[in-house]
């Protein structure tokens, strides 16, 4: 089973909100999910990012492979940069 950190919109039309969710990558963007581990809103100003990061730091070390977007998200919330550069280098 292919495993992927990616985001999950639950946002209105016009008005997106995130949450950051580790799901099988054959499911669809909005459906069933193994776990949520934060939440991602790109309105507000600075960009709202919580990620938990012991949640983001197990996934990525039992092999699930964030998405580019959830890659910078982790870098920009500082949740891990080796986390970050360890499945960056497995790539």
């Amino acid at each position: 089973m292919a495993v992927k950190i990616r985001l999950k919109r639950i946002g209105a039309k016009k008005n997106p909100f995130y949450r950051v969710v580790v799901a099988d990558s054959r499911s669809p963007r909005d459906g069933r999910f193994i776990e949520e581990i934060g939440i991602y809103d790109p309105r507000q100003d600075p960009p709202l990012v919580k990620i938990d990061g012991d949640k983001a730091r197990q996934w990525v070390a039992n092999g699930a492979q964030p998405t580019d977007t959830v890659r910078s998200l982790l870098k920009r919330s500082g949740v891990t940069e080796s986390a970050a550069a360890g499945t960056a280098e497995q790539a």
